[in-house]
């Protein structure tokens, strides 16, 4: 049995101080906006509860869908990859970026470059360069694929991509999975569901996503975004895919969105040979910052 482990939407806090050179931007927004909103939510230790818990319930790999900075300013990377080394090893995390980690044009550049590590697919040597999505990492009979959605976008804006340069090579990464007998979990930022999220947040190429996993298949699809706890499905070769959304890690109890959690799958074949998957929800539950299980249930994986 593979344990998993899903996070999503960390948004590091403090943020660091922050000059008035690079408030020229699309930054002046985000930093008005974590000043009125998020800042009294996300600085509440929550995120280091659930990082506890998760770590007490020793999963075999973690998956990161996105958002570990609030600006991508260069402290902020900066500081995300010295919080990436106190999570885990880079062979037992991967991560993908989110539009905050893409904020202002090149900072994706420069995230990829130094968060490069936890992104590197099996053999892979990216050797300074910027990270091509997809890349493939297996462990064990799990096959794990990050999709990047990220980009830099206007202000008031955080949509996503998925072009067809991704979506050919992602096409090529499920089968080479599926021939390899691997349970497949794609892990994407952004929804790839039509209605997931507002229109200034959606995902740009759903349809082309949706086309390739009906296509090709995959038994699990992971993103993050919405801050929200959801479960979609969409069309595979042989049934339908869950499309699971993880809320922030880091988001106080009490407040409109739910408070920070995480997902563990437990990820087996049956007897039979077809693919088992168990979902767990474990969360703040209380001010206090009470962990406990949230909701436990089998995942119908079409695999």
């Amino acid at each position: 049995m593979f344990h998993l482990a899903h996070i999503s939407d960390i948004h590091l806090s403090p943020l660091p101080g922050i000059t008035y050179r690079e408030l020229a931007s699309k930054r002046i927004t985000g930093y008005i906006n974590w000043r009125r909103n998020r800042q009294a939510v996300m600085t509440s230790g929550a995120l280091d509860a659930v990082i506890a818990d998760m770590k007490a319930q020793a999963p075999d790999h973690i998956a990161i869908t996105g958002d570990l900075v609030n600006l991508a300013l260069d402290l902020e990377v900066k500081a995300a990859r010295l919080w990436l080394e106190t999570l885990g090893n880079p062979a037992d995390v991967s991560l993908v970026p989110g539009n905050h980690d893409a904020y202002v044009p090149g900072a994706l550049d420069n995230a990829c470059r130094i968060w490069e590590p936890w992104m590197r697919g099996d053999g892979v040597d990216n050797a300074g360069h910027r990270v091509e999505f997809p890349y493939m990492r297996v462990r064990q009979d799990v096959a794990l694929i990050g999709v990047s959605s990220a980009r830099a976008t206007a202000p008031f804006m955080a949509s996503g991509d998925f072009g067809r340069g991704q979506g050919k090579r992602l096409a090529r990464m499920l089968d080479e999975a599926a021939g390899r007998g691997l349970f497949r979990v794609v892990m994407i930022h952004h929804p790839p569901v039509r209605g997931a999220a507002p229109a200034h947040k959606r995902l740009y190429g759903i349809g082309r996503f949706q086309k390739i996993i009906a296509r090709h298949g995959a038994g699990l699809i992971l993103h993050g975004h919405t801050h929200l706890a959801t479960r979609y499905e969409i069309d595979g070769p042989s049934g339908q895919v869950p499309v699971i959304c993880v809320p922030s890690a880091s988001q106080g109890f009490g407040e409109r969105r739910p408070a920070a959690r995480f997902n563990l799958f437990a990820i087996g074949k049956r007897e039979d040979g077809t693919w088992a998957c168990r979902w767990t929800e474990r969360g703040v539950v209380g001010p206090n910052k009470e962990i406990e299980t949230i909701a436990e249930r089998a995942l119908d994986v079409g695999h």
